[in-house]
């Protein structure tokens, strides 16, 4: 890849600048942290998976067919 290249010089950019951070660096980490948070923690805890709890093992698709149908 040549140093006078579009993509070499976005990604020689984005490298350099992430690499001098320090304030950003600590507003990373606190971003990756929540995401962490709302991906992980609130979908254990507050999204069940309903599919499972009410279909039988083999029988998720005609569950799932039939509440639609219902509603």
């Amino acid at each position: 890849m040549s140093k006078q290249g579009f993509f070499y010089r976005v990604f020689d950019l984005y490298y350099d600048g992430f690499r001098n951070m320090k304030l950003g660096r600590t507003l990373w980490a606190i971003i990756l942290i929540k995401l962490v948070v709302i991906f992980v923690i609130l979908k254990l805890f507050f999204f069940p998976n309903f599919i499972k709890q009410h279909a039988e093992k083999g029988e998720e698709s005609e569950f799932v067919a039939s509440e639609i149908l219902k509603r």
